[in-house]
Formats: structure tokens, C-alpha cells, sequence
């Protein structure tokens, strides 16, 4: 912990004092990857393919307006510090400071190591930050993370340890082969790493990443500690790249979408999978439990009716499904319009776990629990999606009206975003520019970015974790590199560069960096 998160923990913490109880529910929150708003059954998606979600939406409260960040990273930063991705640079992936098309837009450009090899500045969640995982647990919880972390991927204090969870099991970072556990390169590397970890020490499992994330959080409800009310942040790399069909599946391996069908069916039968423990373990009523999903799928179709895809700030790209249950608690069956944002679980949390949210910090958060569990409106009138100096589009919600770039969209009476009503309205379109402008300057200085990944292509994520790899480690990395593409042309990479515009979309295969 890092010296500043020391004293906040002294200043702002020391008055709280919490036994385990009643007033304290385990919370487990489980974020799905990249499922679209129409791919549940109660949305309007396959239901033989999401029975267990289904069941769900029955006993729970389905919220209609749950926003994110259209992409992963800054919407996992965002709800673990109860902030807009913006205020911490977690706008900003770790990868991306490895590309030079996104190091353009910071006018930085690639880093070399004295022996001339270019390599990645690293970047990651700010130590200083004060975590939901670590606000809980100063408030008794015991904390455990099983599945995507992506909030950096080198330093041990910017892993999910360093960061309040005394339980880690996973992937640090952004999409694993579900069956090797590599990532695809390690930009401007181009060849797998390695990215698979139990309490920051690689492991070597076999298995699909969504069952083996499923089973750890299983392992973790069943085996909780007695006397303490448990955090668990269900993480599922699922149903994001690469295409991975699970075990069984007896589909046409060269039709995607019988594969995604399967992947999204997997992912369901996990979910129940963990359902079925809090069941076993007796703790439903003293638990809330919460389903929902990072950002917009990578296919339109997946958005319907909404428009738009991840990586745009258009509703497809946002809006994403959540259900949330507390049996006795929260009403069963029922469903909320207001406008709830991802960093609103922090103080959410906060709230309903008796702890204190920490001093001196600027949070975007709304405690939404009266919201919840009493019916009671909405506090929150405004969404900051992004700012400038961001990958993405300046994006700001505003009661009913979104201003995405230059287009404003009526959100109430059109949400589909049919119609760019701008031209009508310019002095809502003058006065949400502004706000976001304001907004936007409140982003602190970047800092220098001097630390670099050392190696640049190391076998395995984790600084300490690269010190002593294991042979089979070298071995099983060594044969997946072996059997990547060896050479590219010029330009050419195994990533897609920077997107730019409303209309942005990183899913289109190889693209130029020049």
C-alpha cells in the first residue's frame, strides 16, 4: 500500500468499526465481457441459450438505464474507484501504451531499452487510488477477484494484491486464448505472453477460462471465511475474443456465430454454477448479488434496438444489461428506468456495507441503494462517457440528452438514435460543450510514463512473476510462438490501431499503423 493510501486509511478510516451481521450482506458482483444488451433471453435474445440469466431477471431487480464505459479497461477502473475513467487515465488501456497510433494521440512515440529494442511505458491504476476492494475491507470484508483484472498487467502494486484483494485468480489482461491462457502479443511485441495467475504466481491448469473462473468463485463461496462478510468480484473473460468454442461444442467451427451462441450458452451454465453455491453455502438472503456486463458487444445485431457497438459512446456501446438481487431486500421481478452509471456501485457498496468511502477524493459515485431496495428516483442526472484527450469520442448524457461529438440525441423520446437533433437545439449543444469541457480539465497530468516493460516480450505478465519462470512455462510459450505468423509487412500488426469518430470499431482485422 502505497504511503498516501496509508493516510487516507488512517484519516478516514479509523472511526469504523464493523462486526459481521446483518447489516453487513456478502456482495458478490459478477461482470460479464462484451455480451451484448440483446443477447440474454430477457432482453430478447435465445433463451434456450441463457436459462440461468433468465431465472435471474425473475428474482431480481432489472435496471433499464446501467451504463459503462464503452470499453473494458475504463469500465473495470471505474468501478473499483468509484470514478469516470478520465480522473485516473484508465480512459487509457495498458496495451495502448504500446501502440504507436495511440502513443500518437499523447504525442508520445515507442520507448527503446538501451539494447535498442522498442517496449511498452507501462501504465496501470493508480496505487494511490483507494479500491472498492480495499474500502470494504478496512470495513471487515474478506476480498477475493477471480477472473479479468486489466487494470495493469507488470507492477505488483498495480496487480489486484497491491489493490485490496486478498484473493487473486485470473488473467491480468486484456482477452486470453481460452484454452492456452496467452495473450496474443505484448505490443509493439507481437508474440504470446503468457496470462494466467493464482494469487500472483502463474499456474498451469487445464481447462476453459470460464469454467476455471466459474469453479475459483465456487471454491471461494463455499470456503469463505466464517466470520467475515466476503467481497467477490466475479470477473468473466466471457463472451470476449478470440472465438474459443467450449468443451462439447459440436457446431460448424467455421460459423462465428454458432460459436458465440455457444460461448454466451457456457457462460450461462457458470453462472448458475455460482448461484447454485451461494444456494449450497445458505447465504442467499444475506447476500447481494449483482449481473451485469463491461461494455457494448462487437456486433451490432447483438445491441438491438439500441445502436452501436463497443468502442463508440453511441447507446449500444453503453447500455448494458444489470439485474440485481438481495432476497427480502430488493423487489424480485421488478425493474428501474433511472439512470445508474458503473462507478455508482463504489459508494453503493459503501453504503450498504456500513463502511466509509475515503476522504479527500473526488468520486463520481451516486448511492443508488435507496434506489434499489426502496423505489425511490434516481439521484443521478449526468453521465461523463469521455473527455477530451481520450481515445474515444467526448461523450456526456445529460438528463435526457446526449451530446456524442457534434450529434446531440434525444434520449428519452428517441433512444434508439435515429435522429441527430444538433442543428435544432444549439444552445443545449453550446451548453453540454461546455460542461464537457469543464468536466475534461479537471484530468490530472499524465506524469511522464518513464517506466518501461523490461523485457519487452516477456513469457509471462508480472515483473516478480518473470523473475524464475517455470520450464513448462517457457516450453508451452514457446510453441504457441513458434506457431504465430514469424513475419508482417510493413505497417502491419496484430492490432488494430486507434479508433476515431462516432462510428469507430476495433473488430476489422489487421490495421495499418503508419
Amino acid at each position: 500500500m502505497s504511503h498516501i493510501k496509508r493516510l487516507l486509511a488512517l484519516f478516514c478510516f479509523f472511526t469504523v468499526i464493523c462486526v459481521h451481521g446483518a447489516n453487513q450482506p456478502n456482495i458478490i458482483f459478477i461482470l460479464t465481457d462484451d455480451m451484448g444488451w440483446a443477447q440474454p433471453g430477457f432482453n430478447g435474445g435465445k433463451c434456450h441459450l441463457t436459462p440461468n440469466m433468465d431465472r435471474l431477471a425473475k428474482e431480481s431487480l432489472m435496471l433499464t438505464q446501467h451504463y459503462t464505459h464503452s470499453v473494458c479497461a475504463p469500465t473495470r477502473g471505474a468501478f473499483l474507484t468509484g470514478q469516470y475513467a478520465f480522473r485516473n487515465w484508465m480512459d487509457w488501456r495498458s496495451e495502448d501504451f504500446g501502440k504507436p497510433s495511440y502513443l500518437a494521440k499523447l504525442g508520445l512515440s515507442l520507448p527503446s531499452l538501451p539494447s535498442g529494442e522498442e517496449t511498452r511505458r507501462i501504465h496501470a491504476l493508480d496505487t494511490n487510488v483507494v479500491t472498492i476492494a480495499e474500502t470494504l475491507k478496512k470495513a471487515g470484508y474478506s476480498t477475493g477477484l477471480t477472473g479479468k483484472w486489466h487494470c495493469g498487467e507488470w507492477f505488483p502494486e498495480n496487480l489486484p494484491m497491491g489493490q485490496g484483494f486478498d484473493r487473486q485468480y485470473g488473467h491480468y489482461a486484456w482477452g486470453i486464448d481460452y484454452y492456452k491462457k496467452t495473450i496474443v502479443h505484448n505490443a509493439p511485441a507481437r508474440f504470446a505472453v503468457y496470462d494466467w495467475h493464482r494469487n500472483q504466481e502463474p499456474v498451469f491448469e487445464e481447462g476453459y477460462a470460464t469454467d476455471l473462473i466459474a469453479d475459483e468463485a465456487v471454491d471461494i463461496i463455499l470456503n469463505r471465511p466464517e466470520d467475515q462478510p466476503l467481497f467477490l468480484y466475479v470477473a468473466f473473460n466471457a463472451v470476449h475474443g478470440p472465438l474459443n468454442p467450449p468443451p462439447g461444442f459440436d457446431g460448424d467451427v467455421n460459423d462465428p456465430l454458432a460459436i458465440r451462441d455457444a460461448m454466451l450458452a457456457n457462460l450461462d451454465l457458470n453462472i448458475g454454477k455460482i448461484d447454485a453455491a451461494i444456494e449450497q453455502a445458505g447465504i442467499s438472503e444475506e447476500t447481494l448479488f449483482v449481473l451485469t456486463n463491461d461494455n457494448g458487444p462487437v456486433l451490432e445485431e447483438m445491441s438491438h434496438p439500441y445502436r452501436g457497438t463497443k468502442n463508440t459512446t453511441f447507446e449500444g456501446g453503453v447500455r448494458t444489461p444489470c439485474l440485481v438481487r438481495w432476497p427480502g431486500k430488493i423487489e424480485a421481478g421488478g425493474r428501474h428506468d433511472g439512470m445508474f452509471f458503473i462507478a455508482d456501485w463504489y459508494q453503493t457498496f459503501t453504503s450498504i456495507a456500513g463502511a466509509e468511502a475515503p476522504c479527500g477524493v473526488e468520486l463520481d459515485s451516486w448511492d443508488m441503494s435507496g434506489m434499489l431496495m426502496n423505489g425511490e428516483e434516481s439521484p443521478r442526472q449526468e453521465i461523463v462517457f469521455d473527455v477530451s484527450g481520450s481515445v474515444r469520442l467526448p461523450t456526456i448524457r445529460s438528463g435526457d440528452y446526449k451530446l456524442m461529438g457534434d450529434m446531440l440525441f434525444d434520449i428519452k423520446n428517441d433512444p434508439y438514435e435515429t435522429t441527430d437533433i444538433a442543428e435544432a437545439h444549439p444552445g443545449l449543444v453550446a451548453r453540454l460543450s461546455k460542461r464537457l469541457k469543464e468536466i475534461g480539465e479537471q484530468r490530472p497530468p499524465l506524469g511522464d510514463k518513464t517506466a518501461l516493460m523490461d523485457p519487452p516480450l516477456p513469457y509471462v505478465y508480472g515483473q516478480e512473476e518473470s523473475g524464475e519462470i517455470p520450464d513448462w512455462l517457457v516450453e508451452r510459450v514457446g510453441a504457441i510462438r513458434a506457431s504465430q505468423p514469424q513475419s508482417w509487412q510493413p505497417g502491419e500488426t496484430p492490432w488494430p490501431k486507434a479508433p476515431k469518430g462516432a462510428f469507430a470499431s476495433k473488430m476489422d482485422g489487421l490495421k495499418d499503423e503508419k
